[in-house]
């Protein structure tokens, strides 16, 4: 089956599939890394991409759903005026990464969500951040640095 869609601001065109799932088309077709496996079960959020707007689960994902839609992966938040995005810098101000593992999933997550927030002229409480970020496993940090840099994207 023959799929169109735009990955971080560069439009594809690919045959694949019909079961061919995206964290698959991401990471063995278009050779993108930074989006990780993680359980394969939509548990850990280690995978998450925005499709949208929309923070979803890759490994749950098929690739052609993302037919006529927009994904933006870890890779894609950085631009030209600055190596990294702001929801990266907060990460790394704070402490939030350690193994690595999780980071891109929380990365995406929390961008996902303060996009959100930002259209709707919001400043989301530390609870409700600590809510965004529920379908996102840390083995490591204890989520408290994680939470202090997600809320951190929120401060001018």
């Amino acid at each position: 089956m023959k799929i169109a869609f735009k990955i971080n601001g560069k439009s594809i065109t690919k045959e694949v599939r019909p079961s061919l799932l995206l964290i698959d088309l991401i990471r063995d077709v278009l050779k993108l890394k930074g989006t990780k496996p993680g359980c394969l079960e939509g548990e850990c959020g280690a995978c998450t991409v925005i499709i949208d707007g929309y923070a979803i689960n890759s490994c749950l994902y098929l690739a052609i759903n993302v037919n006529g839609k927009e994904i933006t992966t870890i890779e894609g938040l950085s631009g030209t005026k600055s190596p990294l995005h702001k929801t990266q810098e907060k990460m790394i101000e704070h402490g939030g990464v350690q193994c690595g593992f999780c980071t891109s999933g929380m990365i995406m997550t929390t961008k996902a969500f303060s996009d959100k927030c930002i259209a709707e002229g919001i400043t989301p409480t530390r609870d409700e951040v600590k809510k965004s970020l529920e379908g996102n496993l840390c083995r490591c940090t204890g989520y408290v640095k994680i939470i202090d840099a997600a809320e951190a994207v929120y401060e001018n």
